[in-house]
């Protein structure tokens, strides 16, 4: 089992990447997630996960191991594959896909190709007490009664009729920007500016 890979970055793209390392350039699928956080890196250590079939081998790779396990995760549950996995990790953060799951959000499943209203109810029966028990709390979900500066933001986004997956990126740029937040109502004005 190849745990991980760490070496310089020959060739990127938001796809793959290929890492050499002893001389050998090993070709890493990664999801949007990840590439966003290597992108400017030459060097990188990429947790991976090795699929073995009967005609390939190929890696996949990561940047934490929260998406890693997230990962695994969903492609444990029947129907769901690793190119089904990488796409909805692409289209989503591991944030923001376990808050779907364990929120049981079918809505925030809408915009990943190659997932539709049955995979996306397996995912959510399947997983959603898996994640809770691994300390994802369900009140990351709007309805599920959070009190948090950022959940009355996203709850008040989303009466404004925005998607709650771009509200919930915007939310997450903004946190993570220099600009300070003084509370909700700043945090809605910046993150209306970010959605615009």
């Amino acid at each position: 089992m190849i745990s991980y890979i760490k070496g310089l970055i020959t060739y990127k793209n938001p796809a793959h990447v290929i890492v050499e390392t002893g001389g050998i350039g090993y070709l890493i699928h990664v999801s949007l997630h990840t590439y966003t956080q290597i992108e400017k890196s030459e060097q990188v250590k990429l947790l991976t996960h090795f699929v073995v079939k009967e005609d390939s081998q190929t890696l996949y790779g990561f940047a934490d191991d929260e998406e890693r396990g997230l990962f695994r995760n969903l492609i444990s549950v029947q129907g769901v594959g690793t190119s089904t996995a990488r796409l909805l990790l692409s289209s989503m953060n591991p944030e923001e896909a376990r808050a779907a799951i364990v929120g049981e959000d079918l809505n925030a499943f809408k915009q990943v190709k190659g997932i539709g209203p049955k995979t996306a109810r397996r995912l959510i029966v399947e997983l959603k007490d898996k994640l809770i028990k691994e300390g994802v709390a369900p009140t990351t979900s709007v309805t599920g009664g959070g009190n948090t500066t950022r959940d009355e933001a996203l709850s008040a986004l989303m009466a404004l009729g925005f998607n709650k997956i771009a509200v919930q990126k915007a939310l997450n740029k903004v946190i993570q920007g220099s600009a300070p937040v003084s509370g909700v109502q700043d945090l809605i004005k910046q993150g209306l500016r970010e959605l615009s």
